[in-house]
């Protein structure tokens, strides 16, 4: 069985289910029990039923916690929106998942007009922190809350979450997965993440894991539930900074946590001295995903925290998962690992062929759960195989062995001259120069080649803009790649856009750069 917050509020009610790094603010699992059993009893009030969907938009803190947890003991779908949306974004989720509740944080409405949110009449909404701001329309969560029972529902059953994707690729879609009816601590949002902490990580009651990144993203709130659910005390940080990071490995005495390259790549740009300020010798494990990591900044982060790092590649999605370990990677540096479930297939994708060991097409992953997107059919079936296997969208190969490695996504794929270019590379290349703080390399139309490779750069501070030059990235490039990967041009800008997660969102550089071009045409 799967276990559930109830049991460890039975046995450790006074232990800190929840820290926040920031204000060292707790909440107990005594008091997680009691908030998520007045969150059940409100959504029973307001004739929420099993298989019903609530959505919520709030920053990290105390209050998501304890309102998911409630929204998973009545057998509801939970599903967490980007607090870095727009309003028709946010309208959009809430319709497209078809809630019945929309609560959102009196924190966000001097960022957000949630007075003119077009969401779908019939929604009841509510505001947590509303001494903040109370907006017009909305109820004041926190209010109505403390005229709840303590007890719990009569008729408790295991929820789930709802995610949707980043949008990195285009608006997010939403990734529903078949109701299964069951008691708490049995399948739907547990899943297999608290066996996978347990067995592959050594994760226990007595782990404190870290988690830096929002909450409204999968990986993170999957990650932190599965501790929850083992008994551990997760520290929740509002927003990753890296030094602090490395402060709260160190007051927390964390033992385990989950990045993403970019926050890697954030931590070894730090001054050595700020590295070697802090003892992390309490951190047992330390896994990183989202994104493929540079096997120099790996390597790099080996040999700072010690054979710690783990990786696994999986999405949102969860058709299938591979796992590598410090020493596997040593041995296949740059993989992602092998498959813990679902079965490899790599795709031709021109002609739906399987392709052999070594060869590079379309990730399929097949023998693994279902899933659809919500209401998009032919996003679905654009997904499938006919064969039934299932693609996040990713371009790999795998090698004799079965170890699988990621070169890029197909939607990346840059076509110069006839030529396929993935950018992985070349920006895997460019983020090494110490200067650099974050690269995308994405294809600009050229008149003979159709597209041509451009990298977009944000340097480490203002004040290098003078040092480094278009042709110094170049020069640098062709030294080290084919010319055919190397850009053609580079532009510095003040700011990558990334989700907080760290996924590039090439889609609005595709489209601002497509309009420039146009305009200068």
């Amino acid at each position: 069985m799967t276990m559930h917050p109830t049991f460890h509020a039975q046995n450790t009610p006074d232990k800190p289910a929840y820290i926040l790094a920031d204000t060292g603010e707790q909440l107990t699992f005594g008091e997680l029990e009691r908030f998520s059993n007045r969150g059940a009893q409100l959504f029973r009030q307001l004739g929420l039923k099993t298989g019903d969907h609530v959505a919520v938009m709030i920053e990290n803190c105390l209050e998501f916690q304890h309102i998911c947890w409630a929204a998973v003991r009545a057998g509801l779908y939970f599903t967490p929106i980007s607090t870095s949306l727009k309003s028709d974004e946010i309208a959009y989720i809430v319709e497209n998942c078809e809630a019945s509740v929309f609560i959102a944080s009196g924190k966000l409405a001097d960022t957000i007009d949630f007075s003119q949110l077009p969401v779908p009449a019939g929604v009841e909404k509510f505001m947590i922190k509303a001494d903040e701001q109370l907006v017009d329309g909305f109820r004041d969560w926190d209010a109505e809350l403390e005229n709840m029972s303590d007890e719990p529902i009569d008729d408790e059953c295991e929820g789930m979450f709802m995610m949707y994707s980043s949008g990195t690729t285009g608006l997010p879609k939403g990734i529903k997965r078949p109701f299964v009816q069951g008691p708490l601590g049995m399948g739907n949002s547990a899943g297999n993440y608290p066996a996978m902490q347990k067995f592959l990580y050594g994760a226990s009651s007595d782990s404190v894991f870290l988690s830096p990144a929002p909450l409204y993203h999968a990986a993170p709130l999957y990650w932190a539930s599965a501790y929850t659910r083992l008994g551990a005390t997760v520290v929740i940080m509002k927003k990753f900074e890296p030094e602090k990071a490395l402060h709260f490995i160190e007051r927390f005495k964390v033992t385990h946590s989950q990045w993403v390259p970019t926050m890697f790549v954030r931590f070894l740009k730090l001054e050595s001295e700020i590295r070697n300020r802090y003892d992390l010798s309490s951190l047992q494990c330390a896994v990183h995903s989202a994104a493929p990591c540079p096997t120099s900044v790996k390597e790099n982060m080996i040999n700072w925290w010690g054979p710690v790092v783990h990786e696994y590649y999986t999405g949102s999605e969860g058709n299938g998962m591979t796992v590598i370990n410090p020493k596997e990677w040593l041995e296949h540096k740059g993989s992602v690992g092998k498959a813990i479930y679902g079965e490899i297939h790599i795709v031709d994708e021109a002609t739906g062929e399987e392709l052999p060991s070594g060869k590079e097409g379309t990730v399929y992953f097949g023998g693994s759960y279902t899933f659809e997107y919500h209401n998009e059919e032919e996003k679905t079936q654009n997904s499938r195989h006919s064969q039934g296997w299932s693609t996040l969208g990713d371009v790999g190969y795998v090698d004799e062995q079965g170890y699988l490695y990621l070169t890029d996504r197909r939607t990346n794929l840059i076509i110069s001259g006839g030529v396929n270019i993935y950018p992985q590379e070349t920006e895997n290349l460019i983020i090494t120069l110490p200067e650099v703080a974050d690269v995308a390399v994405i294809g600009v139309p050229n008149e003979d080649f159709g597209e041509e490779v451009k990298a977009i750069i944000q340097l480490q501070s203002s004040e290098l803009e003078a040092s480094v030059s278009e042709q110094q990235i170049i020069d640098f490039c062709r030294e080290h790649l084919s010319n055919i990967k190397c850009p053609r041009s580079v532009e510095f800008v003040q700011e990558l856009p990334r989700t907080e997660t760290g996924k590039l969102l090439k889609r609005v550089l595709k489209a601002q750069y497509k309009v420039k071009e146009e305009a200068t045409a």
